[in-house]
């Protein structure tokens, strides 16, 4: 259970900031380029223009990082996921008010747009029967991406440390979930290496993938009771096709 002394809960309790991006807290500030894609989604799909749902997302870890958000920030009052929801469904309420106060960030402007999509394109493309799903389906299923892509994203740093990289782009396609569609004539060609051990590697490869993206999502619960619970609603969510 110690593991739960340090998770997205806990970065709320080290105070606010003020000023530039380099007086922020470096972890808050990781934690929002990690989820800045779920929050952004739901704006737009709320039905704000993307100019202004970029403005209010900023505008929305502005409020995090200057300490708004800690008051709320109740590990006892259920999963991460769904408070940060409720936390920007309140903070777009009042979003004429936060709109002038802290007009394109405040003058914070932690968020690069540019930088942000191309260090971290997203692995998860929104299936096309989302297209009239209501904007918290967009929400889940944007953070069930966000999440597995943080586990891809360590694994792929693991993998580059050990000079597996190569064997990690070759296989990345197949560690997210089960497919019938592998060739491992075709993989075993593109890493020069016998059928079994792509097997072997793959379900090394699998396994890290799942331990990590257990880790990630230990994160945003209260307990450990609650992970498993999470993980099925993650995994079910990435493979819904509303519609």
């Amino acid at each position: 259970m110690a593991h739960f002394a340090t998770t997205r809960w806990s970065l709320f309790r080290h105070g606010p900031i003020s000023g530039d991006q380099s007086d922020a807290n470096p972890a808050l500030a990781e934690l929002c380029k990690i989820y800045w894609r779920p929050i952004f989604t739901y704006i737009y799909r709320r039905g704000y223009p993307a100019p202004d749902a970029q403005d209010l997302t900023q505008n929305f870890f502005v409020m995090i990082l200057e300490g708004s958000f800690i008051q709320s920030a109740d590990p006892r009052r259920g999963r991460f996921r769904s408070l940060l929801l409720t936390s920007l469904n309140n903070f777009l309420i009042d979003a004429a008010e936060k709109a002038r106060r802290h007009k394109r960030g405040g003058g914070l402007q932690f968020v690069s747009w540019e930088k942000w999509m191309e260090e971290s394109p997203s692995q998860f493309s929104f299936p096309a029967a989302f297209e009239s799903a209501p904007a918290e389906a967009w929400f889940d299923f944007g953070w069930a991406s966000a999440v597995a892509e943080e586990a891809l994203r360590r694994l792929r740093l693991e993998c580059e440390s050990k000079g597996r990289r190569r064997v990690f782009d070759v296989l990345e396609d197949y560690l997210t979930s089960e497919r019938n569609d592998i060739s491992y004539e075709n993989l075993s060609r593109a890493l020069g290496v016998p059928e079994p051990t792509v097997k072997n590697l793959l379900h090394q490869f699998r396994k890290r993938y799942r331990a990590l993206l257990r880790e990630e999502v230990a994160k945003t619960v209260e307990s450990e009771a609650n992970v498993d619970d999470e993980i099925r609603y993650l995994c079910a969510t990435l493979s819904t096709r509303p519609g």
